[in-house]
């Protein structure tokens, strides 16, 4: 079982996971001439290529989307990040997949209104990474000069090669959650969702 393994071996298997996907591959190396500030492809394009690996299915199943965060707090309007997401446009081009980049320092400017709970300014892309919803999301790739795919995995890979998904209750609310939880199930029927946490705040 790759959840089992030494951490080492398990960041082994997951970037061998990963690299069987060339889209996100192509992505990365997109993300990578972009040359933006912290930057990471993270979230359900990570965790579900592993998904799709491990039980067999084509490794692009079931990914509606590529998410790249980073982190430029010197300018928070909206048209220095349009001006980020126009250039990422023109670099995707041709893609045959849907890339959405966010300046995760903009984010408590909007999530309220979004999620109905209030989120504190973050300091870094990994402090944004660290408040999804469920640890299953906790992650993030990017590719470096040279080659190299440093990773971050703050709660580690064994729950994501092991199919479990569980909550992180730090920020967003339940329902956001269990709604994506449950979507996941009907794609990856073979997941173990672990429930929210009694006492956990819910949101609204």
């Amino acid at each position: 079982m790759l959840g089992r393994l030494p951490l080492e071996e398990q960041l082994d298997a997951f970037r061998s996971a990963l690299g069987r996907n060339e889209t996100l591959t192509e992505v990365m190396a997109r993300t990578a001439t972009l040359d933006l500030p912290g930057w990471y492809v993270t979230a359900g394009c990570l965790f579900q290529t592993v998904w799709n690996v491990v039980t067999g299915r084509p490794p692009t199943r079931g990914i509606r989307d590529y998410d790249i965060f980073y982190f430029d707090d010197t300018d928070l309007s909206w048209e220095a990040e349009d001006a980020v997401i126009k250039a990422g446009q023109e670099v995707f081009e041709g893609l045959r997949a849907e890339v959405e980049i966010r300046n995760e320092a903009r984010v408590h400017l909007w999530y309220e209104r979004k999620f109905g709970v209030p989120c504190p300014p973050y300091d870094s892309t990994e402090s944004a990474i660290d408040r999804f919803a469920a640890t299953t999301c906790c992650l993030g790739v990017r590719l470096e000069p040279g080659g190299a795919w440093p990773v971050y995995a703050p709660h580690g890979l064994s729950d994501v090669f092991n199919l479990v998904v569980r909550p992180n209750p730090v920020l967003a609310p339940r329902e956001v959650y269990e709604a994506k939880a449950a979507r996941w199930k009907e794609e990856w029927p073979e997941l173990t969702v672990l429930p929210w946490p009694a006492g956990a705040p819910s949101g609204t």
